[in-house]
């Protein structure tokens, strides 16, 4: 090979090997490890599986001191990998929080912005749909959600028109609570939605006794909330020393194995913990890193945690 086409065949390569002055060949370092994604079933468009909710902990003043912590964990969010923030107008101030950093950090288009409309009427869920998107300081967002399914045959109806304009990129449905997921699962069998958002965790499982089966055969992406069912799980196991055997599943804190089983089951496609804490943040995100459970490893997880 002449010298001309080995320096145009190095460059091409992107100097993936290194030559020193006393001939050690040195290989490029290797590139960090991604974000496992799952696909939307819709579009089959990539989701990171570890997204980020905002209740309680995005809701603080416009002071630039209290909103600082929050700007380093949307920096380090999307750092790190992730793309969905979940928010809603009954989360106080956090729809406009995010919308404020996120044109703030110049990050806002590599958000999946997802919001709900809570309220009852087309005008009164217009009209607050609208003001959603003036707090997230968007032209559209990728997904809005009816709230706790608070007049949804009326919301849905709205959205499919707004999603025909290109408003909103997804619609769906959310609840909470255990009690409310027969309803869910009726609502999905009847209409069309891209997602559905309920609570799931090793301590809320009531999800796996018919809801995520009817949302894996309709199609339909789930988020799961309450992903530490609601903070307990954590609080309780934090004095637990963790298994030995986590070790396995790449996992260094019980934040991370907690994660890894919600994200595990194969219909969910995303788990969004909340926090306002840059550390908390980064020890969540590991959790869409490396090995997953399977079926027996999931069972140990839920008996460690029980």
């Amino acid at each position: 090979m002449s010298r001309f086409h080995r320096r145009a065949f190095l460059h091409a390569s992107g100097l993936a090997l290194a030559t020193t002055a006393a001939g050690r060949v040195w290989a490029a370092p290797p590139e960090p490890p991604r974000m496992l994604t799952r696909p939307i079933p819709s579009t089959q468009e990539p989701l990171p599986v570890i997204g980020m909710g905002t209740w309680q902990t995005f809701d603080v003043g416009p002071d630039a001191a209290e909103q600082a912590p929050l700007e380093e964990v949307l920096r380090t969010f999307v750092a790190l990998g992730g793309t969905l923030v979940d928010s809603s107008p009954m989360y106080g101030r956090s729809e406009e929080v995010v919308g404020t950093l996120a044109v703030k950090t110049g990050l806002q288009p590599k958000l999946f912005l997802a919001t709900k409309v809570w309220t009852s009427g087309k005008a009164e869920g217009i009209r607050q749909m609208e003001d959603s998107l003036r707090k997230l300081r968007a032209q559209r967002v990728d997904l809005m959600e009816v709230h706790n399914l608070v007049d949804a045959a009326t919301h849905l109806d709205t959205l499919r028109a707004w999603k025909e304009e290109g408003r909103v990129r997804y619609v769906g449905v959310t609840h909470y609570t255990a009690s409310a997921h027969d309803a869910v699962a009726k609502l999905l069998q009847s209409r069309k939605v891209d997602f559905v958002q309920i609570n799931y965790s090793v301590g809320e499982r009531e999800a796996e006794q018919r809801l995520l089966s009817v949302a894996r055969e309709r199609g339909v992406a789930v988020i799961a909330n309450r992903p530490f069912a609601g903070g307990g799980l954590l609080q309780r196991l934090k004095r637990k020393p963790l298994p030995p055997w986590a070790a396995e599943l790449d996992c260094e804190s019980w934040a991370q194995l907690l994660l890894k089983f919600v994200i595990s089951h194969p219909a969910v496609t995303c788990a969004i913990p909340a926090t306002s804490k840059p550390s908390h943040l980064r020890d969540n995100m590991k959790a869409g890193l490396g090995r997953l459970p399977d079926e027996k490893l999931r069972a140990r997880i839920a008996a460690e945690a029980a």
